[in-house]
């Protein structure tokens, strides 16, 4: 079951993800005695980057995938790290390299994703898969939009000739999401800090991505009836609770279908990275 009522199912999409590669990691070790295996690399002591680490680490077990952490403290150099970097690129071991971000300001994060082998990229943000997502021939996508477009996709939802705006522009989310839901054929608007009225664009909207990082920033009323929304936002409240970017409760009387959070995209995020990296073994075996 991908929806219950109108509400997407993020952990169920996910789950039956993770079962399938399960199998399949099972299988490629079976038939060609070779394990898919992740370095994570975390530099300092950020607690979201260490849990989100973490939370990675256990999912890649459950897979069967060989998740091997190097934690770094946060005055390592720049140049350490690219060492490190350079030696999991020769490590035949290792299919999908992922380095948590953000990292500290004294390290150039651009540089040290450009490091990374194309081929390992289990994020998707080296400017060379970037480039083939923008063509039209994606190899690696980034995690958390390619899991957004899963969960359309098991939701049923038909995304041709639709309008669909993405509130959020960074290279994470908001650009890569655009591209995703332009090859569905859908006409897409990406909104941001700039965009003049924001509430009218939102409004015309037959899909919504909110991707912008402020809690409950989209109001309900913002959205047209039979909308479907798509909420990326992970906030916490000064309370303590964790609310997406959306006004979730006013917004889901008008929506068709909305994502929770949390519940919703953040499970499908982690889902990614392991399909991503599975999928990097894949080509290696192929290759030969």
């Amino acid at each position: 079951m991908t929806t219950i009522g109108n509400i997407i199912d993020g952990k169920a999409v996910a789950e039956s993800i993770r079962e399938a590669l399960k199998n399949e990691v099972a299988a490629m070790k079976a038939a060609h005695n070779v394990t898919p295996g992740l370095a994570v690399v975390l530099v300092g002591e950020d607690p979201a980057s260490k849990v989100y680490v973490k939370n990675k680490g256990i999912a890649c077990e459950k897979a069967g995938i060989r998740s091997v952490q190097h934690t770094l403290s946060a005055d390592t150099s720049e140049e350490s790290l690219l060492k490190l970097i350079k030696e999991l690129n020769a490590d035949k071991e290792v299919h999908g390299i992922l380095v948590q971000l953000p990292l500290p300001k004294h390290i150039n994060s651009d540089k040290i994703l450009e490091t990374i082998a194309p081929e390992k990229d289990s994020d998707g943000f080296h400017p060379y898969n970037v480039g083939r997502l923008m063509t039209g021939r994606p190899t690696f996508e980034p995690c958390t939009p390619l899991g957004v477009m899963k969960l359309i996709e098991a939701s049923g939802i038909e995304l041709s000739g639709k309008d669909a705006v993405i509130i959020g522009r960074s290279n994470i989310v908001g650009k890569p999401m655009a591209m995703m839901l332009l090859q569905k054929n859908a006409t897409v608007s990406i909104c941001h800090s700039k965009t003049k009225d924001l509430e009218k664009k939102v409004l015309a909207a037959d899909v919504v991505v909110a991707a912008i990082g402020k809690a409950e920033f989209v109001k309900g009323s913002w959205i047209k009836e039979g909308a479907v929304v798509i909420d990326v936002g992970i906030n916490r409240t000064a309370e303590g609770k964790l609310v997406g970017d959306v006004e979730y409760e006013a917004a889901k009387k008008r929506a068709s279908f909305i994502t929770p959070v949390p519940g919703g995209v953040g499970p499908m995020t982690i889902a990614m990275l392991l399909r991503n990296t599975v999928d990097a073994a894949a080509r290696t075996i192929k290759k030969g």
